[in-house]
């Protein structure tokens, strides 16, 4: 009785007499969510967040994610956004052209993809001229365009090459976009410091 005494005291004795001939509880304690019939999220989350809204898609390369880049006349990027691989390169345009510093660029170089004369009306609306060039199934196509310039295109591949030199930005290693971003930013810093001098 002397060993007995002090779980008595804790009301421990009377709670076992109180299911006495009664069948045992099959579930678990409430604390302990393990064992209960249902999936639960973990706790504290409210709900799974997923990769909606991560800037992640399917796309002919696999899941991936687009970098729509705004470079100087350098190739240096200075502004990006990120959409999922499926994205259109052509719905993005006008969103490079207010992203960035505040600057007035004379002539917005594009590829193919951002062909349209949507994007077109949005750079000359802007003052800006456009130099992208025409698909070979649009109709009404003009007869000069400006090849001279268009070769500028070459140093925003480069941009991108080395910005790509970046393994955490080459394989995407973070799943969320906002980690993704800050590492891209980052990136493109690096590559905007061309020379670091050293006592």
């Amino acid at each position: 009785m002397e060993a007995v005494r002090p779980v008595e005291q804790g009301r421990g004795v009377r709670s076992l007499l109180r299911y006495a001939g009664r069948d045992e509880p099959v579930s678990a304690p409430d604390p302990d969510v393990r064992f209960h019939g249902r999936a639960r999220a973990c706790v504290g989350s409210g709900c799974k967040r997923g990769q909606a809204g991560q800037a992640l898609g399917r796309s002919r390369g696999g899941f991936t994610t687009k970098i729509h880049g705004k470079a100087d006349g350098c190739g240096d990027l200075i502004a990006f956004d990120l959409t999922g691989g499926e994205a259109s390169d052509c719905t993005h345009l006008e969103t490079l052209l207010d992203i960035g510093p505040d600057i007035s660029p004379r002539a917005a170089i594009a590829d193919k993809g951002y062909s349209s004369k949507a994007n077109r009306a949005a750079a000359r609306a802007r003052g800006i001229a456009p130099v992208i060039p025409h698909k070979a199934n649009e109709r009404n196509q003009p007869a000069f365009f400006a090849r001279t310039l268009y070769k500028a295109r070459g140093r925003i591949e480069q941009g991108f090459g080395r910005l790509k030199r970046f393994k955490r930005v080459a394989l995407r290693c973070e799943k969320t976009a906002e980690n993704f971003r800050s590492i891209v930013s980052f990136a493109a810093g690096l590559c905007l410091i061309k020379f670091v001098h050293t006592a």
